[in-house]
């Protein structure tokens, strides 16, 4: 598994013009599965952003984790994570799970990210086309795979 988190100010996603999920301050977790994870990632990769220090404490510094802010979390299944452009210039996407694979392993993501903060998680349309706006914050934007373990 693979994510981008996105520290907002606020972020939502929006299907044909009509807002479906939107938070305030917290983190936009952008998630791509491929064909090789597992519950494992899901579990590892939710307690490692659970964890993640990259909120401000009160002296400016960044040193608290999203539970210690009460920040909102959005997760967007993004497969386009797992491109790989290395041959010519249209990106490939062997390595993104199918469907049948993916969708219940973001479900599962999604709930035990909720175990972790302990509140509900926003989420987008498994699939779906949607278009997801964000005011990034400060900006801080990280990259975690869970394949790596860093």
């Amino acid at each position: 598994m693979r994510v981008i988190l996105q520290r907002t100010l606020e972020a939502s996603v929006t299907i044909d013009g009509e807002t479906i999920s939107s938070i305030g301050p917290g983190l936009l977790i952008l998630l791509g599965i491929e064909q090789a994870d597992d519950l494992t990632d899901a579990e590892w990769l939710t307690g490692k952003i659970a964890k993640m220090r990259i909120f401000t404490d009160s002296e400016g510094k960044m040193n608290l984790p999203i539970t210690e802010n009460d920040g909102d979390i959005l997760v967007v299944s993004q497969f386009t994570l797992h491109a790989a452009t290395k041959k010519g210039n249209r990106p490939s996407f062997i390595k993104a799970a199918h469907p049948q694979h993916s969708e219940p392993l973001y479900e599962q993501f999604c709930t035990l990210m909720e175990k972790q903060i302990a509140k509900p998680v926003a989420r987008g349309i498994f699939g779906g086309d949607m278009k997801v706006a964000l005011v990034n914050d400060g900006p801080v934007t990280l990259f975690i795979d869970s394949k790596a373990r860093e």
